[in-house]
């Protein structure tokens, strides 16, 4: 067992002098390239301007904010808005990050300084990750100074000071949010061969995490801290696959060999259909092409189940706790019959019609805008609109739960019938709708790039013609016909 415990720890130093012997050379890249962007005034200015000029008008916000819902007795709303301007405070710093991150590869080409970078001794893992660090490295730094600045200045003069968890939580998600942005930036940087198309880039990273920045004003606004944690370790999880990815993908001879972008739009049309078209007969497609689709993209589709099913099984049990229905909200009563139970539906305003035309179409509107807006988000708004009826299932089921029902029951009556075929449809059609849009981040000779994304759409039309429309056209008949039965039998038991 001594032994053991020897040659453990033994190997552990040598793993540690490797890493170091690793980092060694990246980190003199990295302060190099920090000694550089402090030179350059047309950075650090604005940076400055924000970390000094910002905290200051969020303060003045604060402040007459307080003392005007105070008057009305409604202080606690904007003392529940304090913790979010803190988050805005640190979100426009680091979006800096993004102008840095844009031009490490990109902008030296440009200057012509690339080559003689690219000379150096430093291996292709080392430079990226010198050049991640440099870009990182200024902008969180200015995110934790106007962080604490704004702090401090609302703690003087309306006398609010963050608790200890709520301030690192803050300054957690500071970091991984730059970290994310800087990450997808340095990758678009080297998949890129303008500084300009590198910030046309930039609008599908920005555009997420503006729409995180919303999702976390939501939390802050109810008071719930501990799910910005869960946020902090999904942007942390995230953060390490754009490493990976970045690592993987980054080549100092393809930096150096690509001089213009062109879009070939016969061969993306070629490309297009030479995917989408089937190879062989219905035993080839099924027996061959769609279980190779599937294979080819298992870590967008064990990345979807974990965030549809983890992430909104937390959400709907986090909304049930904060916000439970009363008992008498719902008159089950009501819904005895397939008549009063097609009334309700359309009261909802969810669906014109309680039919298999009505749902089946609702269901596939519903994917196709979550397959159009992952291509604007690395695939991030269509696993969001997928978490959504998630959350509202384990919602009910915590519900039924407290009313004295056996939510199993519920589960397996009302939503199994159709769910087991609705849900495998929705998850494979967001895992290639986001296997695509990562094509934005990968190389034509890694399999991305335009050509890339025109091969995966075809597969993308593909998988939704040969599995998923079908998939949907029999949930939709098995939850307008099956479905309404069970419930009523159900219900009526009540």
């Amino acid at each position: 067992m001594a032994k053991r415990a020897v040659g453990l720890k033994k190997r552990l130093q040598e793993y540690e002098q490797r890493v170091v012997a690793e980092l060694r050379p990246a980190l003199v890249l990295t302060r190099r390239e920090v000694k550089d962007t402090l030179r350059d005034w047309r950075i650090v200015a604005p940076v400055l301007l924000l970390i000094t000029i910002f905290p200051f008008l969020a303060n003045i916000a604060a402040s007459k904010g307080l003392a005007f819902v105070n008057r009305y007795g409604a202080e606690l709303i904007m003392q529940r808005l304090f913790p979010f301007l803190m988050l805005v405070v640190g979100f426009f710093p680091s979006t800096f990050s993004l102008v840095i991150a844009l031009e490490t590869f990109v902008g030296e080409k440009e200057r012509r300084s690339l080559e003689a970078l690219l000379a150096t001794p430093l291996s292709d893992r080392q430079l990226y990750i010198g050049k991640l660090l440099a870009a990182t490295i200024p902008p969180v730094a200015a995110s934790y100074i106007g962080m604490i600045f704004y702090v401090l200045l609302l703690g003087f003069t309306v006398h609010w000071w963050p608790t200890l968890s709520l301030f690192i939580v803050a300054l957690v998600l500071a970091t991984a949010q730059s970290l994310v942005m800087v990450s997808a930036a340095v990758i678009a940087s080297t998949q890129s061969t303008s500084v300009r198309a590198a910030n046309l880039m930039a609008s599908f990273i920005i555009v997420p995490m503006a729409f995180l920045l919303q999702g976390e004003a939501g939390l802050l606004l109810f008071g719930d801290y501990a799910l910005l944690w869960l946020v902090a370790l999904g942007l942390t999880v995230l953060n390490v696959l754009l490493i990976r990815m970045g690592i993987a993908t980054f080549n100092r001879e393809h930096v150096l060999g690509r001089e213009i972008d062109s879009i070939d739009f016969e061969s993306g049309l070629r490309t297009f259909w030479e995917a989408l078209r089937p190879q062989g007969g219905v035993k080839n497609l099924y027996g061959r092409e769609v279980p190779r689709l599937v294979r080819a993209m298992w870590m967008a589709l064990l990345f979807t189940v974990l965030v549809t099913l983890g992430g909104g099984a937390l959400i709907g049990w986090w909304g049930a706790v904060h916000f439970p229905l009363p008992v008498q909200a719902i008159d089950f009563s009501a819904f005895k019959d397939m008549a009063s139970l097609q009334t309700a539906v359309k009261t909802t305003g969810l669906l014109s019609d309680f039919s298999v035309s009505a749902i089946f179409w609702n269901n596939v509107r519903a994917l196709l805008a979550a397959a159009f807006f992952a291509l604007f988000s690395l695939g991030t708004l269509a696993e969001l609109l997928l978490v959504a009826p998630i959350a509202i299932i384990a919602y009910m089921f915590v519900e039924i739960q407290r009313w004295g029902m056996n939510p199993w029951t519920f589960l397996s009556l009302l939503v199994l019938p159709h769910g087991i075929l609705e849900l495998p449809a929705a998850i494979l059609a967001t895992a290639q709708a986001m296997h695509t849009a990562v094509m934005l981040l990968r190389s034509a000779e890694k399999g991305g790039g335009m050509l890339g994304i025109m091969r995966e759409l075809g597969h993308f039309v593909k998988l939704f013609v040969a599995v998923v429309l079908p998939l949907l056209l029999l949930a939709a008949w098995v939850e307008a016909t099956i479905t309404p039965r069970l419930a009523i039998n159900f219900l009526s038991g009540l």
